[in-house]
């Protein structure tokens, strides 16, 4: 049975988007160290399917296909390019970015059979990280928590309605303030 991982970037209130839908202040502050960590990331994580809800995948379609991603992140640009994704959509129906399959049914049961073929990660994606979460079908929650307070915005797990116990299984404080946080489900 494939892992599935949720990868994201919170506020230290907990925010994965501002009240805006702005994510760039996850990338702010990012330094030599952070930078290594984030190719080290990409050059040796495994294989997946990388699976998105529409607005992150139009997000992340735009960036990392362009020579300024390439320019900028060139590990995590090859990683993102050529990774299959998957984009849960009921809307959408045409890739713009390669290696992209579009599933319309219902999130859990589709991640439920998927979960046979292989591992998987979501970015972002806060439309289904939630429903997921919630179906137990989630292996690891791995987060950047960054140093900023966001006041306003949206979480990951907004639609929840039973509380969602984890355990710390790994973690790591970079110099610029970020922290890197994994979690499992508490048994």
């Amino acid at each position: 049975m494939g892992k599935l991982t949720v990868f994201n970037h919170v506020s230290l209130d907990g925010y994965f988007t501002d009240a805006k839908g702005d994510m760039s202040w996850a990338y702010e502050g990012v330094d030599e160290e952070f930078s290594a960590f984030t190719s080290e990331n990409a050059r040796s994580g495994g294989g997946g399917i990388m699976l998105f809800g529409k607005v992150t995948y139009d997000l992340m379609a735009a960036y990392w296909p362009t020579p300024a991603a390439e320019k900028a992140m060139p590990d995590v640009a090859r990683k993102m390019n050529s990774s299959p994704k998957v984009v849960f959509s009921r809307s959408m129906d045409r890739a713009v970015w390669s290696n992209t399959k579009f599933v319309k049914g219902d999130v859990a049961s589709e991640v439920w059979k998927m979960k046979n073929e292989s591992d998987m990660i979501i970015f972002g994606s806060g439309t289904i990280v939630s429903p997921l979460a919630e179906a137990g079908l989630i292996d690891e929650y791995d987060f950047i928590v960054n140093p900023v307070i966001l006041g306003k915005g949206r979480t990951l797990f907004e639609g929840m309605s039973k509380k969602l116990k984890l355990k710390l299984t790994k973690s790591r404080v970079f110099k610029n303030g970020k922290a890197h946080l994994c979690y499992e489900p508490a048994v």
